[in-house]
């Protein structure tokens, strides 16, 4: 397929600026790929779609503050510093991504904060915007991290227009966000409260975990108009032995296996054994997934509404049928549901 062909109109005021005081308050758009019903409820409604032994798979990736402003040497122009991952914890070198690009160059050094507390180096290019940095500091490793991400800011996306707010510390982040290493949400667990996880939990559906950390490669834009040319960045993965057991149980039961998020759905393809069985994983992940594509685990999806022209968008529409999601998105938009990553959701069975 061919990226014209994921371009929709979207009017900007459904773009959502902030989260609803209430998680599970979102709007829930059921798509039924076997009957091609669209059905309009309340993510708090989920339990409906699902029975006992069903399993549910979070990412339990916890997102850091990777978002700092920094101020050039000499010049004292601010660069906006987005950090992707530690490289080396040793040498305090991390991935980033620098904006405006073209003012950072090898040999630059950055100050950070009202008084200066950091400094970084630049030591490498490495996209047109990458940049390697070293930051320089004397003291333990996780003293370290800790000014770091006191520098920090909770890392939402361009397209919501308004500074960061504290509450969004806890709302760009899942209830059951674990292990850090993430620079996006899994947007599709904000929906999931306290309240709504336990009555799952009583109606005897398994809610199952496993990591992906979501890097650059989740939301890079895609450049090229043949999709098979396009190249996504690598992400680490790790799906547990009991995560992977649970899932082929529910399998072989005839019970429903539920991807929360696009992250999980991606994370199952990349990890698929014999006779379609879900494999336990610990390395890097780069799968890029479009349609048409054959999914071998998740037989359901809960997923946001995405950008236009974005790798999310093009899995979502591989898994639900491209005409059918494209047509659910007009219906969207014609009942103003609330787009993007403090949005609406949408479940596919």
């Amino acid at each position: 397929m061919k990226l014209g062909q994921f371009k929709y109109e979207l009017p900007k005021e459904l773009i959502a600026q902030h989260p609803l005081p209430h998680r599970d308050d979102s709007k829930l758009m059921v798509l039924d790929r076997k009957t091609g019903k669209i059905e309009h409820k309340k993510f708090r409604d989920l339990l409906d779609y699902f029975s006992e032994g069903d399993v549910m798979v979070n990412n339990n990736t916890k997102v850091f503050p990777a978002r700092m402003y920094g101020n050039k040497e000499k010049t004292g122009s601010m660069i906006e510093v987005f950090l992707l991952r530690e490289l080396n914890d040793k040498s305090l070198l991390w991935d980033t991504v620098v904006d405006p690009a073209r003012k950072i160059r090898i040999g630059n050094k950055l100050y950070f904060g009202p008084n200066d507390e950091l400094v970084a180096e630049v030591i490498d290019n490495t996209t047109s915007r990458g940049r390697t940095l070293r930051f320089l500091y004397d003291g333990p490793h996780e003293d370290f991290k800790k000014l770091v991400y006191s520098l920090g800011e909770t890392p939402l996306p361009k397209y919501i227009e308004r500074p960061v707010e504290p509450e969004d510390a806890e709302r760009y982040q899942t209830i059951y966000a674990k292990y850090e290493g993430a620079v996006a949400a899994p947007t599709a667990g904000l929906h999931f409260s306290k309240q709504l996880s336990k009555r799952l939990e009583i109606a005897g559906i398994h809610m199952a975990e496993l990591t992906l950390h979501i890097g650059l490669g989740t939301f890079r834009t895609v450049e090229v108009e043949d999709l098979t040319k396009h190249k996504t960045d690598s992400e680490q993965l790790i799906i547990p032995e009991v995560t992977a057991d649970l899932v082929n149980d529910a399998r072989e039961k005839g019970k429903r296996v539920c991807a929360v998020g696009t992250t999980t759905l991606r994370a199952f393809e990349s990890s698929v054994g014999t006779n379609n069985t879900l494999k336990a994983f610990d390395g890097w992940a780069s799968k890029f997934i479009f349609p048409p594509h054959d999914f071998q685990i998740a037989d359901s999806l809960i997923t946001n509404f995405h950008e236009p022209q974005s790798v999310l968008l093009m899995m979502t529409t591989a898994f639900g049928g491209y005409d059918f999601v494209m047509e659910a998105y007009k219906e969207a938009i014609k009942k103003k549901y609330r787009f993007f990553c403090y949005g609406d959701a949408m479940l596919i069975i």
